[in-house]
């Protein structure tokens, strides 16, 4: 569905070079911290910006070779992009019928109901929660077969994250579509992905299915004494702390089945970013 191999962007104090698939009928999580690169990468994806080396595929065409029905067959939502503050949701109605032809006017103004957003009041009126939902819902309103979503439930709260990823879910019900999103709320990727990549500096340092991070990956607590006899075989990332030393594996049972008086937590996504964007202790 999305192909990048060795994608590259240069700029004067940052240059992205990665590598990535979305494969039909999954979601897929990018993840990492501000300034990692992904935005840079999605606006890549889109044509926003020009590459300087790689090959990017996007619904099995290069990216470069996509006409404007190929287009038509992805949503997207940008992190810095919105509507006009000037309209009003009534008003962009016709705007989106006449850009999609695969636009579902009822369907639309029906989850707007569902959503709580008003269709006679000005965008620029909107909270910041509001006006995400928007984008989100323009952005499924098509018929996509592909979503590229950058930080879509950025400044919403507990239960209109919850609606938004119920909608994303709903999306996913037809065969063949697929995601790309990127999130800083680890809950949300933790419950919803397939797959998840981590980028640090324009790079591609993981690539893991999300049961298998979560089922595999641990983060052991161990004391200097504890720390000096353990295996570090499959040890991938440690970090020197108060009590001692906090240790990422991907070998979670390993160390439970051989190690029973060290304390081995479960892993989770932000576990992962921190230990594996820091440095060894």
């Amino acid at each position: 569905m999305l192909c990048f191999e060795n994608v590259r962007k240069v700029y004067k104090d940052f240059e992205l070079n990665c590598s990535m698939r979305v494969e039909p009928g999954c979601i897929t999580g990018l993840i990492g911290p501000n300034g990692a690169g992904k935005s840079t990468a999605f606006k890549a994806a889109l044509g926003l910006i020009r590459t300087d080396g790689g090959r990017m595929e996007i619904l099995g065409k290069p990216a470069d070779q996509l006409l404007p029905s190929d287009r038509e067959q992805i949503g997207v939502v940008l992190a810095d992009s919105g509507f006009s503050r000037y309209l009003r949701i009534k008003d962009l109605l016709p705007v989106l019928d006449h850009l999609y032809h695969g636009f579902s006017r009822e369907e639309f103004k029906q989850n707007c109901r569902k959503l709580s957003l008003p269709m006679d009041k000005k965008i620029g009126e909107f909270s910041t929660g509001m006006k995400r939902k928007l984008q989100l819902l323009a952005a499924v309103s098509h018929d996509a077969d592909l979503l590229i979503l950058d930080e879509p439930t950025s400044g919403l709260d507990v239960i209109a994250r919850d609606q938004l990823l119920g909608l994303l879910r709903e999306y996913m019900e037809k065969d063949g579509r697929s995601i790309l999103i990127s999130s800083h709320i680890s809950a949300d990727l933790e419950g919803f992905c397939d797959d998840v990549y981590l980028i640090d500096q324009g790079r591609i340092i993981l690539h893991e299915e999300t049961d298998n991070l979560l089922n595999r990956y641990g983060l052991l607590k161990v004391t200097p004494e504890q720390y000096a006899g353990l295996d570090q075989a499959y040890i991938l990332k440690s970090r020197r702390e108060d009590f001692g030393y906090s240790c990422l594996t991907d070998q979670k049972q390993f160390y439970v089945e051989n190690y029973p008086n060290i304390v081995i937590e479960r892993g989770s996504i932000d576990e992962l970013i921190m230990m594996m964007n820091g440095r060894e202790s």
